[in-house]
């Protein structure tokens, strides 16, 4: 397929280019120039007033608590998400999974729509977790990577004691890692040191949340004398999710021990826990990502995730952010820290990305198309969206 005359947001640097060709084959984009010409065989669509940019990598959702929307409100954090004793588990545990699988499917396509292209998933429910999201998938386009995790969690004292991990949980761990990408920790507050250790060698992304909350840092200093971020690189995790309320100390040990950090400024904020400091966090040398977080507190929408991001930084931190390294988090950064040819549109990448309509009344002028993108576009501005060099939602 050859699309011609589009505006595109190129490579890393999301290098915005007005007017370029774009060759597309076996799902990746080929090669990226204006002389470009298509054979007799091959497609070729004029996209004269579309801006393509990456398809959104939303890092961090939890979409099995689809059926749970904006449930329990004003509860606490705990009372909400914890992982033993929250409404959230209490509800995975007990609905039929008919239902659960019907409303995970829903916010799928609604990513879809949203322009999301791959989303990284942290999986509850062990194996049956995994298996389930995989049948929802099966007939859906966008791309995913599934972290699984086994339903294991340490008490205080079994954490001051570092109690090893159980045979059988050794034995359950590797089966599931054979059905999902990764591991997708709870936190370190669940886990002893000696758990922790465990997990470290495996092989595929290892992934943990960490300092979310006040609460959460304090029960980690209380427990161990410790910080929970400090607690959680036992893990050797490639990134870290939230950190919240992470020290500076806590940050630069991060970016020297980490690939980055995905943060869920929305999802902080609705849990009454405040925003991360991402002047802090750059600082620090960490490479940022973002994710949309449970479902039953978030819609699945990376649009309204930078745009929130973006004014909530600069109202209460009173310092200015560049829209373009907010878009570069939601794209560029994503493909960064998995590891994986997504979020770029450059030569040998996959094919993923998203037409805008330059003309809508929303946007047109595009003076500041960074800007444009992270504060004015929504899904109404989505002309189509791409996975893999096909078009999936809309038409061009």
């Amino acid at each position: 397929m050859l699309i011609k005359n589009v505006s595109i947001l190129f490579g890393n640097e999301l290098k915005f280019i007005l007017k370029t060709n774009v060759k597309i084959s076996q799902g990746k984009f080929q090669r990226i120039q204006p002389n470009l010409h298509h054979s007799s065989k091959e497609e070729s669509i004029d996209c004269e007033g579309l801006l393509l940019i990456p398809g959104f990598v939303n890092c961090h959702t939890h979409i099995g608590d689809s059926i749970a929307k904006d449930i329990n409100l004003n509860s606490s954090v705990d009372e909400r998400i914890h992982p033993i004793s929250g409404i959230k588990a209490k509800i995975l545990k007990e609905t039929d999974p008919k239902y659960l699988k019907k409303f995970m499917k829903n916010s799928c396509q609604s990513m879809v729509t949203k322009g999301i292209t791959t989303f990284v998933d942290f999986r509850e429910g062990g194996m049956e977790g995994i298996l389930m999201l995989k049948e929802v998938l099966s007939t859906l386009p966008i791309r995913s990577i599934i972290l699984g995790r086994i339903e294991y969690y340490q008490n205080k004292f079994e954490i001051k004691k570092n109690t090893p991990i159980p045979k059988i949980k050794k034995e359950e761990l590797e089966n599931l890692l054979k059905k999902c990408d990764g591991l997708g920790v709870s936190g370190a507050n669940e886990n002893s040191n000696s758990v922790l250790n465990f997990y470290s060698k495996t092989k595929k992304i290892r992934a943990i949340h960490s300092s979310e909350t006040k609460q959460s840092v304090s029960v980690s200093k209380k427990n161990t004398g410790k910080s929970e971020t400090i607690r959680a690189l036992n893990l050797k995790p490639h990134f870290l999710v939230h950190m919240t309320y992470a020290s500076k100390g806590d940050l630069f040990t991060t970016a020297k021990k980490t690939r980055g950090i995905v943060i869920c400024p929305r999802a902080n904020a609705s849990l009454a826990e405040g925003i991360p400091n991402i002047d802090l966090m750059n600082k620090s040398g960490c490479t940022l990502a973002l994710g949309t977080d449970n479902v039953m507190i978030n819609s699945p929408d990376m649009f309204r995730e930078m745009d929130y991001l973006w004014k909530v930084s600069m109202g209460l931190q009173r310092n200015r952010v560049s829209p373009k390294e907010i878009l570069k988090m939601a794209t560029v950064n994503g493909g960064k820290i998995l590891r994986k040819e997504i979020g770029v549109i450059e030569s040998g990448k996959l094919a993923d990305g998203i037409f805008i309509e330059k003309k809508s009344l929303d946007l047109d002028p595009m003076n500041n198309v960074f800007a444009s993108i992270v504060h004015r576009t929504s899904e109404s501005n989505i002309k189509a969206v791409m996975i893999g060099g096909k078009i999936v939602h809309g038409k061009i």
